[in-house]
């Protein structure tokens, strides 16, 4: 007899299987709860509904001022409202949509003043990203991919395809601030570089041969491969200052005030 209650109490009726005659009742195993694989499904379904709107936000399949209700997301992704909720959440904290209660989101615009103001922030961390890459003693293959990536674009315009310069140099802005080793720097960079991905796509025709751009990555990837972080600063510094105003002069050129 087991004199302890706790003992006894720990495995119950409907915790024991009844044995064969003449062997000792035997704990059931009891299958483990599947609450967690339910929370990873969900999360993974909030993960494809999100990755799924930026992209078409992004490449202008949805538009800014377009407006869809929860509902008509739902439908056009075959999922549940869940997910969209979660998703659209996500993508209202990076500045791409505005939520509206019971109206599901709406896209928004992009003014050149954002665009300015996009610029003066990537400016300002992307160069603090080049100086960290160079004072960074283990790189791993950072370099050669950022090489890689300059050797992209020079082929695409090569054959003037400049949606995959756009591709390659959109990458190798990315690696330079990996590079750099700041998790939060890439963070904050990702997000504004996502704010202001559809208006360069927009004008991406509008806009001269970017040759000069090219040869602005190929020498920040010297001074990072030199260690010298004052010049890889200066230098990216310097060629974010320029495109951003060459961004921001094509739209009031062409009278693109907000898109």
């Amino acid at each position: 007899m087991n004199d302890d209650p706790d003992a006894s109490a720990a495995v119950n009726d409907a915790d024991v299987t009844t044995p064969p005659a003449g062997r000792s009742p035997r704990p059931r195993v009891r299958r483990a709860s599947t609450s967690t694989e339910r929370r990873k499904g969900r999360k993974s379904l909030a993960e494809g509904a999100y990755a799924n709107l930026r992209a078409r936000i992004l490449d202008n399949r949805m538009m800014p001022g377009d407006q869809f209700t929860e509902g008509e997301l739902a439908s056009i992704l075959n999922m549940s409202r869940t997910p969209i909720r979660e998703a659209m959440l996500r993508l209202a904290s990076e500045g791409l949509v505005e939520v509206r209660p019971r109206h599901g989101m709406r896209v928004k615009p992009i003014s050149v003043t954002d665009m300015r103001e996009i610029y003066d922030v990537l400016m300002a961390l992307e160069s603090e990203a080049a100086a960290l890459a160079a004072l960074r003693e283990d790189r791993g293959d950072a370099i050669e991919r950022m090489r890689e990536a300059i050797r992209d674009m020079d082929r695409a315009l090569e054959r003037d395809d400049r949606k995959a310069w756009a591709a390659a140099d959109e990458r190798f802005h990315m690696l330079l601030v990996e590079a750099g080793g700041n998790s939060r720097i890439r963070d904050l960079v990702q997000t504004f570089v996502g704010q202001s991905h559809r208006v360069r796509m927009l004008t991406l025709s509008l806009r001269p041969l970017p040759t000069a751009s090219t040869r602005d990555h190929e020498a920040v990837v010297d001074a990072v491969a030199a260690r010298d972080p004052e010049r890889a600063r200066h230098i990216h510094h310097e060629h974010r200052r320029t495109s951003g105003q060459l961004l921001v002069d094509l739209l009031a050129h062409h009278g693109l005030i907000r898109l």
